[in-house]
């Protein structure tokens, strides 16, 4: 469980600078698509989903397609869901079109352990058999407990394991940030 008493330590990506890394992360998702039409996003609940709603105005702007966008929530697929939480929370999954034989570009916010890809992974086999998986975040924080890499990245921010790393979007929080937080020190 986290402390309570986090102080932010940097921030990364203000004033617009989300919005030029969701440009280059479309451009890339362009790059590695023969046809616009075979892609599909879903956003990882809770801080991909808003991600990849703004990945596909981007795409439908460059492409002049309207890229199905779904939602997935991945809590019961979690390997810690009933370790140190009283009663997870699940949220809506929303995926009503077909991805099988599709290119799924899987969103989130942070990636750090790649716990929370291999859930969503197994999340997705549910729905079917994509051609291929790309993962695409905003940021790489590094430290990772599993063999997983994600395809696309935005940023890659150092932090230590002590501290988190939040995406702060306008939709939520008003204006847009990368934000690493961590305990305040003593004598600091």
């Amino acid at each position: 469980m986290p402390p309570y008493n986090l102080i932010e330590k940097r921030r990364y990506l203000e004033g617009g600078r989300i919005n030029a890394k969701l440009d280059e992360i479309a451009k890339s998702i362009i790059e590695q698509v023969s046809d616009p039409k075979d892609v599909v996003l879903v956003g990882i609940r809770t801080g991909g989903v808003p991600l990849a709603e703004r990945l596909r105005k981007r795409l439908k702007k460059t492409t002049g397609v309207e890229t199905p966008l779904g939602i997935l929530d991945i809590t019961l697929y979690r390997d810690d869901v009933f370790r140190g939480l009283e009663q997870p929370e699940v949220g809506p999954t929303k995926i009503d079109f077909v991805l099988g034989d599709r290119l799924v570009v899987l969103v989130d916010d942070v990636l750090y352990t790649g716990r929370t890809v291999r859930a969503a992974i197994d999340a997705l086999m549910d729905f079917g058999r994509p051609r291929r998986i790309l993962l695409a975040v905003l940021v790489d924080r590094g430290g990772r407990e599993l063999p997983i890499a994600a395809d696309i990245v935005g940023e890659r921010v150092e932090a230590r394991s002590d501290e988190t790393v939040e995406v702060r979007l306008a939709e939520n929080d008003g204006d847009d940030a990368v934000v690493v937080m961590g305990e305040k020190r003593k004598g600091g």
